[in-house]
Parts: C-alpha cells; sequence; structure tokens
C-alpha cells in the first residue's frame, strides 16, 4: 500500500499487479548511455533482479566496450555501445540526455507505444500539452505506477522538494523560503567545462544562477500541488561544490508551529516512503552517497524552521529515483536493484 499526495490529499491505493513478463526479465534500453547517468545506469541495471540490458546507445561510442568509457565496470560486463536502437525489443527505454534534447529526439524518431519512457532530463517536468507523469514517488506514486510515459525529476529539485513537502502538507509555506544548496561536479555532467576542471574546482566554492535556477519551477509544481497554493517564493542560491558527488540542502521557514509538531508531521509524512526518511540526528553528506536515500532533518530557532536535507545527485537526484519509478511502473519491489551501501569512510 502507497500513501502519497494527490491533489493535496494524502491517499492510499496498491500498485497494479505486473503483467506480461512472466516473472522474467524487464527489456531495458538506454540512450545517451555514454555520460554520467548512462554509466551510473548502468552500473545499478546490472545489479538489478529483474532487468536486462537490451542496449546501450551511444552514436560517438558505437563499438567500444562499455566499460571502456565507464571504467568502473571493467569485469562487470562484456556488453557493447551500439548506434542502434531497438525499441521493438524493450519493455522501457531511459533517455539519458541533456536537457531540450528529449522532446526533439522524439519528433524525430518513433517509439513504439507499448514502450515506457522515463526521461531524465527536464524536458517534460512541467505539466503542459503531453502525457508524461512527474516522477516523484514520495507524492504520486500512484500515478506513476499508472504512468506510460515519466518524466524523473531533477537532482535539486528533489533534495528541496523532500526538504519542503511536510511543511507544505502543514501549510507553513506562507513566507518566503530561502534555499541553499550545495551539488557535486558530477551534476554539470561529463562534458568538461570551465568549472568542471579539477584546477578551478578544487579547494574553491561559486555559486550560480542565484533566484533562477531552471529547478525552481518544478519545485513550485510540486508544492502547490501538496499545499494547494503557493504565494510564497522559492529563493533558491545553488552552490559548486569542491566534491564529485551529492547535494546538501538548507532550507529556512518561518512558522510559529511548534517544532514537536512539525517533526510528528514529517515523521508521518515520509513513513511509508522507500527511501526517504527523517531523522532525529542532523545529517551529513557521506550518510547518502552512493544511496537512493533522502535523509531530511529539522531544528527550530525563534520562528525560524530550519530543515536539511541531503542526497546523492546521481542515485536519487537521477538515475537511482529513475529505477525506483521504473520498478513502480512496472509493479515490482520498490527497492529492487538500490539496496546499496552509503561510502561513509
Amino acid at each position: 500500500m502507497n500513501k502519497e499526495i494527490s491533489n493535496g490529499i494524502k491517499v492510499t491505493s496498491p500498485l497494479p499487479h505486473r503483467e506480461g513478463h512472466g516473472g522474467g526479465s524487464l527489456r531495458v534500453g538506454i540512450l545517451g548511455a555514454a555520460g554520467y547517468t548512462g554509466g551510473e545506469l548502468i552500473r545499478l541495471l546490472l545489479n538489478h533482479p529483474e532487468a536486462e540490458i537490451v542496449f546501450a546507445n551511444s552514436e560517438s561510442n558505437a563499438g567500444n566496450l562499455i566499460s571502456d568509457v565507464h571504467e568502473g565496470l571493467i569485469g562487470e560486463t562484456d556488453l557493447k555501445f551500439t548506434d542502434q536502437m531497438p525499441f521493438d525489443q524493450v519493455d522501457v527505454v531511459f533517455f539519458c540526455f541533456g536537457h531540450g534534447k528529449s522532446e526533439q529526439f522524439l519528433k524525430e524518431h518513433t517509439i513504439p507505444a507499448n514502450v515506457k519512457i522515463i526521461d531524465l532530463a527536464q524536458d517534460f517536468r512541467i505539466k503542459g500539452d503531453h502525457d508524461y507523469v512527474y516522477g516523484l514517488p514520495e507524492i504520486n506514486k500512484t500515478e506513476i505506477a499508472q504512468a506510460q510515459h515519466l518524466a524523473n525529476p531533477g537532482c535539486f529539485a528533489t533534495a528541496i522538494q523532500v526538504a519542503l513537502l511536510p511543511a507544505a502538507h502543514m501549510n507553513l509555506l506562507k513566507e518566503d523560503v530561502a534555499v541553499n544548496a550545495i551539488t557535486g561536479s558530477t551534476g554539470a555532467g561529463q562534458k568538461p567545462g570551465a568549472t568542471t576542471h579539477f584546477s578551478w574546482r578544487n579547494n574553491n566554492l561559486s555559486i550560480y544562477k542565484p533566484f533562477q535556477h531552471q529547478h525552481i519551477a518544478e519545485i513550485r509544481q510540486s508544492l502547490k500541488q501538496v499545499q494547494g497554493y503557493l504565494d510564497a517564493d522559492i529563493d533558491f542560491i545553488p552552490y559548486r561544490g569542491d566534491f564529485a558527488r551529492g547535494i546538501f540542502c538548507t532550507a529556512v521557514i518561518k512558522t510559529s508551529v511548534p517544532v514537536e509538531d512539525i517533526i510528528e508531521a514529517y515523521k508521518d509524512f515520509y513513513q511509508d516512503a522507500a527511501f526517504t526518511h527523517y531523522t532525529d540526528k542532523a545529517i551529513d553528506l557521506k550518510q547518502v552517497v552512493n544511496t537512493n536515500k533522502a535523509l531530511v532533518h529539522v531544528e527550530k530557532y525563534g520562528n525560524k524552521l530550519l530543515v536539511t536535507s541531503a542526497i546523492d545527485n546521481l542515485l536519487k537526484g537521477a538515475v537511482g529515483q529513475a529505477v525506483q519509478n521504473m520498478n513502480i511502473m512496472f509493479g515490482i519491489d520498490e527497492m529492487a536493484g538500490l539496496k546499496l551501501k552509503a561510502s561513509a569512510f
């Protein structure tokens, strides 16, 4: 049974029974398989008990061993990249494209109607003239289970939403919310750039896109879904961190509600969540790196509520959540292939 938010109200509903696979493998195709998200997705699916990678598409690496590009997979697979896209041989295809490329790809290619799509780009995250379900399991599990096409949430968006959604459910977001979040260099993608170069990033810190980050729209969309309205601004300042992976987020909410009531509400909100956990102790980044977990903690200082959250940007912030969504879409164990140990030391 799955607790979730639908139009701002918690509901409980069963996942549909998985049919058509006879207990065998889910056949998976991957587009854009040579980047960071593609590599992490391949790593997860190779160890998934019900998934079989049929093709990993990369035109620039066609014919090369996957382990020649994703060297952490040496000894784990002899699969090669391909420039082919046999959609008729798969049950689901993952889009690991850069932002803006998914929509263009679908204009130029036809994917059979029975093949499910999980898009990791931002092209379909905002509701509009499309049938893509926003894939945040903490609030949309029933819709995800019924989805044919799914838009996977952004990394910053996931970290900030898990921090703020219980507060929205309590109707606490009445004034502007100050949010700071710092991300690892893998959040910028595998293609080298001036701000991902080691000699620039190491022992350095900077902000980018203050108050204008592209994830703000999807954050506001979910908060409005849960609270019913959202007049307050989400004043988000993103930071580039001098580490490889992870997101650590802080949010400040003004409220007179006692902290004991807020903690109880946060625990209740996430009591049925597979990977998002409220903890009474202050959190740190290493607790979530290399996992699909999101950790959340709150403290109160006068009328200011401080919420902290942490995720791995490549896992719960990207392909880990995508695999979690795949599991839900096909009615299998939500945690399948995702029982990962944090690299805490």
